[in-house]
């Protein structure tokens, strides 16, 4: 048989282990909840891109969801690509070693090798399961998922190289036989496609239960209510697909720079002293006139408290939270220490929804909503350097929210009948200080020359947005260019604030356009 057949039933195998490679993996996620590269390797690359490349990226494919798509598209078609060339390397090496040699060369080829690299290379997303294991546990889990993927791909490689090249009995030893390629090609090929339309019907069923038919629900409108809905509650999630936690395996670790590291179950979390808070949380990604902002009642304990129990050690100063989805975020230690920090289980008076992270979220007030980080595992006591995954990208270095307000009703671009607007025109919207209240809100209809206070119908708390509305009565028909801005609870008016980076979060005003005729 010469080199070029080989070397093409090399490719083929590789391509066949390839694909059941990537149909072992979906298999693993589907059942088991294991973590695979499908997912994990998007993670462990996104954090080498700056937000201005993100930005970009996610622009040139249409939007978040698409490029979560075209990442996991690809890395399964990336799979079956590798994996060809992987069995065409075997093929250029099997004639050449004995059987007991191309044993060897396999396992330490295709399973050893790939597993070490897999392990350096993914080692900070391994400890990722969306069943929610606590790290260490799901660590192992990732590599032994890994394992198994690795030595399918292995055993299907050989078997089907085997297959496409081996000689029958019959045949005598001094015969240059030539094998029938094409239809042993025709017959894996077959099988390929079964396994194919197994994976699919996997792949269909992990499709169903993704995030992107909520990542990116905004909350904005005349149906805002002051406490937002758990349903209606903004989204922002990084992952394909969301964990949906066991809180029968689920743990909370205090660990790090701390003297006496701490394990806590569900039962035992919820059996601390608690405390009800009404806190609004915002995405720093925002836009002036856009609705990932909502506010909710939390139920949960102090981070303090969990801290104190664990002793922190003098030189801690900063705090790493962890997801089980391997998301992390890190705040100031006194930040962690503010009585108004927390850790909660319950929203709205209700379980914490799986999509905000049950069973247990951070809610870390004044700070953007990334720092409020879900399905939160541990709490890691660090020094200075410690970085999240948000953090790696060059997000910030300013977190806090800046006041911020925004026109709910009427919608940009309105137009009112003058005889209507004479009775006077409803506008409203919220307005929101971080974790310094709202004292004030004022608007106005000539694009900010002249301002007139607005009527707050929901102070809410520090820790909240407020609602406010106006009965606006334009004297006359024309175009009109209304403006809100906010003044905190401690007396600093919103402002545009130009050396602030859209990495920080934006300023400035919402303004939108109005037509009275």
């Amino acid at each position: 048989m010469s080199s070029t057949k080989h070397v093409g039933a090399g490719l083929l195998a590789g391509a066949i282990a390839g694909l059941v490679m990537t149909v072992v993996m979906l298999i693993l996620a589907s059942i088991f909840n294991i973590a695979t590269p499908l997912v994990i390797l998007g993670d462990r690359l996104s954090v080498l891109f700056t937000p201005e490349t993100f930005f970009w990226l996610m622009g040139r494919v249409g939007g978040y969801n698409h490029m979560k798509q075209l990442g996991v598209g690809s890395a399964m078609f990336g799979q079956i690509v590798v994996g060809a060339i992987g069995g065409a390397v075997y093929a250029s090496r099997a004639p050449r070693l004995s059987l007991a040699g191309r044993r060897k060369f396999s396992l330490g080829v295709f399973v050893l090798f790939p597993l070490v690299v897999a392990t350096a290379v993914l080692w900070s997303v391994l400890g990722t399961h969306y069943s929610g294991y606590p790290i260490a546990i799901a660590t192992v889990l990732t590599l032994l998922g890994l394992l198994i993927s690795f030595f399918a791909f292995e055993r299907t490689l050989v078997l089907s190289y085997e297959g496409l090249t081996s000689r029958p009995h019959s045949v005598p030893a001094n015969f240059e036989y030539s094998p029938p390629v094409a239809r042993r090609a025709f017959l894996l090929g077959g099988l390929g496609l079964l396994v194919a339309g197994g994976g699919a019907a996997i792949l269909r069923k992990l499709y169903s239960v993704a995030t992107f038919s909520y990542d990116g629900t905004q909350y904005f409108g005349e149906t805002v209510q002051a406490v937002t809905p758990n349903e209606q509650f903004y989204t922002v999630t990084k992952n394909v697909i969301d964990p949906v936690v066991d809180e029968t395996v689920w743990r909370l670790e205090v660990t790090g720079q701390v003297d006496r590291p701490q394990h806590f179950d569900f039962d035992a979390l919820k059996k601390l002293p608690s405390l009800k808070q009404e806190t609004t949380i915002m995405c720093i990604s925002n836009g002036l006139d856009a609705g990932l902002m909502s506010n909710a009642v939390w139920t949960g304990v102090t981070m303090r408290s969990l801290l104190e129990t664990a002793g922190p050690r003098v030189d801690v100063s900063r705090v790493r939270l962890h997801g089980v989805d391997n998301y992390t975020d890190t705040i100031p230690m006194e930040k962690a220490l503010d009585p108004a920090t927390l850790v909660v289980y319950e929203m709205n008076g209700a379980p914490l929804p799986q999509r905000h992270g049950f069973p247990a979220r951070a809610i870390v007030p004044g700070y953007f909503g990334e720092k409020h980080v879900k399905w939160i595992t541990r709490i890691e006591l660090a020094d200075e350097n410690a970085k999240g995954f948000y953090e790696a990208q060059g997000w910030g270095p300013d977190f806090t929210v800046p006041t911020r307000s925004r026109i709910d009703v009427p919608y940009n671009f309105a137009w009112v009948d003058l005889a209507t607007a004479s009775n006077g025109i409803n506008v409203r919207g919220v307005a929101f200080g971080g974790n310094h209240g709202v004292s004030r809100v004022e608007i106005s209809s000539d694009d900010g020359n002249n301002w007139t206070e607005a009527r707050i119908d929901y102070p809410g708390t520090r820790l909240t947005w407020a609602l406010w509305s106006y009965d606006w009565r334009p004297a006359a028909a024309g175009n009109y260019s209304l403006v809100v801005r906010a003044t905190n609870g401690d007396g600093q008016l919103q402002f545009f604030d130009s050396n602030r980076s859209f990495k920080s979060g934006i300023t400035g005003f919402h303004k939108i356009a109005v037509y009275i005729g």
